[in-house]
């Protein structure tokens, strides 16, 4: 009986995903949870596993392939997969004893595991053998092998590897985020011979970057991943339906900056974190959200939505362009507690390992672009959000203090807000707020 492997949901506000790579070829064989394609989406890159047995008969859509909801992605043929022959031994005496089970096989490429967890397991030195797994027929995923990293028991890990599946009801076949394209681990290789086409066609690969010369003058024309092509179009929208302006001003680091060196060292050796300047402008920016609820609002056709739940976007740098996931309900989280969720959303946005809900909604953004050296930017609104605060580089200037010219740790920052909801008396106190509660972190402490 054949199975069609089409486009499952993909998730909220994503319609339609490109087919970055094949994990199998036609005619190979394909056990139950096995990855077969990978699906690159505006925001993370999925894989589609089986779920039947078989042996994959047809690609409908090759590499590069712009796919929707529902459209035929291959078809397998399910059937009983081949058992393992007898292993050989390299040496002049052959052990003719079978393997009984795949999954407790002793050899490393033998075990059940997605390409995500062996890389994942040979960049932590962790042997598969010891993971217990918990994918479809105790295939190890990329969670499994995250328990064992972070020390998370085996409840939590399960409760984590069910949360960061798109489950998809049968036939259609189950999906499992799965960081930015990098080389497949070898699959296993059958051992057996399998009834397949005589000719075993190689599914068309994405288009190659085309290099050309003129007079010595050497060009090279790319095709644009998905996650750019929608980072322009977002960027593009912003300005074309927002009335966006921005405002500046400039902040005294110095009390900030004195607090952290008095309190670093404790604050990491208690918390288990550094204590860094974002928590300190997550939380006056939180203040000031408060103080002018309107920034902490959208607009939706004729009617404004205000929202009194704090979700700040934090946006992190990667190679294709920049993410924004979120820290959830920042008010009701210790300074500690949001240094913590910062630090682990940085990390899996460098690893391409954050999950759809870290990545959907959000209030207010906040972006760093003096980790980059900037001295002053303009940031673009993340639509449909109406706010955007910008950091920048702490530079040490002159300034002038009851009457003296002293030296002080200066940071410009800026506000873009969009015109249409928010006034620019509204916008220029609610930054003339920020600034007042980082210069003075005994009433940050009061507003938290």
């Amino acid at each position: 009986m054949a199975y069609e492997i089409r486009v499952p949901s993909l998730g909220e506000s994503i319609v339609e995903a490109t087919v970055a790579r094949w994990l199998k070829r036609e005619g190979e064989p394909v056990a139950v949870g096995e990855p077969v394609v990978e699906l690159e989406t505006d925001k993370v890159n999925l894989e589609v596993a089986a779920d039947q047995s078989g042996v994959l008969t047809s690609i409908a859509c090759p590499e590069g392939t712009t796919v929707g909801i529902g459209d035929l992605l291959g078809t397998i043929e399910a059937g009983a997969l081949p058992k393992e022959a007898p292993v050989a031994a390299a040496s002049t005496t052959t052990v003719a004893a079978p393997v009984a089970e795949p999954v407790a096989a002793t050899a490393v490429n033998e075990v059940l595991a997605t390409p995500v967890a062996q890389r994942m397991a040979a960049d932590h030195a962790i042997d598969l053998r010891t993971v217990p797994g918990t994918g479809p027929g105790g295939r190890i995923t990329k969670e499994d092998v995250m328990r064992l990293v972070s020390g998370t028991g085996p409840g939590e890990a399960t409760a984590k590897a069910d949360e960061a599946r798109v489950h998809v009801s049968h036939p259609t076949p189950a999906v499992v985020e799965r960081p930015q394209p990098a080389q497949p681990s070898p699959a296993p290789a059958p051992v057996a011979p399998l009834p397949a086409p005589a000719s075993r066609p190689t599914p068309p690969a994405a288009p190659a970057a085309v290099v050309s010369t003129n007079g010595g003058r050497r060009e090279e024309r790319q095709r644009l991943s998905r996650r750019r092509l929608t980072i322009a179009r977002r960027l593009v929208e912003a300005q074309h339906t927002a009335a966006m302006l921005t405002t500046f001003n400039e902040v005294d680091m110095s009390a900030v900056m004195a607090l952290r060196t008095r309190h670093k060292d404790s604050f990491k050796e208690r918390h288990g974190v550094g204590l860094g300047f974002m928590s300190f402008f997550t939380k006056a920016v939180v203040g000031a959200l408060k103080a002018f609820p309107m920034v902490n609002a959208e607009i939706q056709g004729e009617e404004v939505v205000i929202k009194y739940y704090y979700d700040i976007g934090i946006a992190v740098g990667v190679d294709e362009g920049l993410v924004v996931p979120m820290v959830r309900d920042a008010d009701r989280k210790t300074f500690a507690q949001i240094e913590r969720e910062i630090a682990q959303l940085a990390k899996k946005a460098r690893e391409g390992t954050l999950s759809l809900a870290e990545l959907q909604g959000g209030t207010f953004t906040i972006t760093n672009g003096g980790v980059y050296g900037s001295l002053m930017s303009t940031p673009i609104l993340n639509a449909p959000q109406v706010g955007i605060l910008g950091m920048h580089k702490i530079e040490e200037r002159p300034v002038v203090v009851g009457g003296q010219i002293v030296i002080r740790p200066m940071m410009y920052v800026a506000l873009s807000y969009d015109h249409r909801l928010i006034d620019g008396s509204t916008a220029v106190r609610f930054l003339v707020k920020v600034k007042e509660l980082i210069e003075d972190p005994e009433a940050l402490l009061l507003e938290g």
